[in-house]
């Protein structure tokens, strides 16, 4: 439910859930205020206990979003490095197969640019998922015969390997793209940091502490989960994970390649 929604909205929900427990919990401790003596003692140890436990689930569901973030960006990085060896050896390979893989590599560096660009799970990303493994299958096409007229040379050998990471890199990029944090930990994040807060509000209410203190604590509460949740939207978020590996190697192949095309010939 979370992922479907865009950033404003995602912000604005999550912001009103942690308001709105601390607005409930000051109105319940102002109302309860005259008990101050009979409450303060049992409010104090259950709403202490409850942040320490709140805080633990932060914090883990802040960790997981850290961690496929980073998986993320160093995805980016590999698949960018296998399509940039693969660039090179293609141009070691002979006529005509070198030209056409070469304009096939371009084509798939433009879908993996899509495929950064737009939203996980979306007819948008399937169908750039999906551009892209037509121009793998077409790839390797090209690149079985190229080996079967010379078995022995290294470079047609030495590029259907780095092709072959190309492809598995591609299926690496879509499973991290829809590899999220389950959606129940990003619930129980939310309504645990809504209750702690709604506890914590009502306790300072009840020792008549200042609003401010507590709709402080409640927008720190409410970034903390906006970031949480932003960190696992990897292509809409107000975080997202760079495009600049593939967009500087898509630049590069604008240029001319280095080699004419000569066959490597080396045994193995």
């Amino acid at each position: 439910m979370f992922f479907s929604l865009n950033s404003v909205a995602l912000g604005a929900i999550l912001f009103g859930i942690i308001l709105g427990a601390a607005a409930i919990g000051v109105f319940v401790g102002r109302r309860h205020r005259h008990r101050r003596e009979e409450l303060r003692e049992p409010f104090g140890a259950l709403q202490a206990a409850l942040l320490g436990v709140v805080g633990l689930v932060l914090a883990f569901g802040l960790a997981l979003a850290v961690g496929r973030y980073e998986a993320r960006r160093t995805v980016v990085v590999d698949d960018a490095n296998a399509i940039g060896t693969t660039w090179l050896r293609a141009q070691t390979l002979d006529e005509p197969t070198r030209s056409r893989s070469l304009v096939l590599i371009r084509a798939y560096v433009d879908t993996a640019l899509r495929l950064s660009n737009s939203v996980p799970g979306s007819p948008e990303s399937a169908s750039a998922a999906a551009d892209g493994d037509a121009d793998l299958q077409s790839l390797w096409a090209l690149a079985g015969p190229a080996l079967d007229r010379n078995p022995t040379a290294s470079a047609p050998r030495l590029y259907v390997e780095s092709l072959n990471e190309m492809i598995d890199m591609q299926t690496v990029r879509v499973s991290a793209l829809n590899n999220r944090v389950p959606g129940a930990i990003l619930t129980l994040e939310v309504l645990g940091a809504a209750f702690a807060v709604g506890l914590l509000a009502a306790y300072l209410s009840i020792l008549g502490r200042g609003i401010l203190t507590i709709m402080m604590g409640a927008i720190l509460v409410s970034l903390l989960l906006l970031v949480t949740f932003d960190l696992d939207r990897p292509t809409r978020g107000f975080i997202k994970i760079p495009a600049t590996p593939l967009t500087d190697l898509r630049t590069s192949m604008d240029q001319p390649p280095a080699t004419g095309g000569a066959i490597a010939t080396g045994q193995s």
